[in-house]
């Protein structure tokens, strides 16, 4: 539900992420939101794009998705909550925009 780790658990962001650029930081991202939660449980959003990490706010494609999101359309703005430098993990907030069937 937020960025807190004892918050509420509604899903899970699984997927895979490649070094895309030579001379910036960006990734190549393909990634899944699961959901665990509610009407939506069981469902997914798959994302597939550029992500420039340094940017402030970053845009990718939603390319699909399956159970209520089949047919999904749409896109997703990411903005990074926080970030160690320590152990290099971050907090993403994700803002989906969906259209679907």
């Amino acid at each position: 539900m937020g960025p807190d780790i004892s918050s509420k658990l509604v899903g899970r962001g699984q997927g895979l992420f490649a070094q895309a650029a030579q001379d910036e930081m960006a990734l190549l991202m393909a990634q899944n939101f699961v959901f665990l939660e509610g009407k939506y449980n069981g469902s997914t959003i798959t994302v597939l794009g550029r992500n420039p990490i340094l940017a402030t706010v970053r845009e990718l494609p939603i390319v699909g998705g399956s159970g209520v999101f089949r047919f999904a359309s749409g896109y997703v703005q990411a903005r990074t909550y926080s970030f160690d430098l320590n152990t290099l993990d971050a907090t993403v907030e994700y803002n989906v925009y969906v259209l679907h069937h």
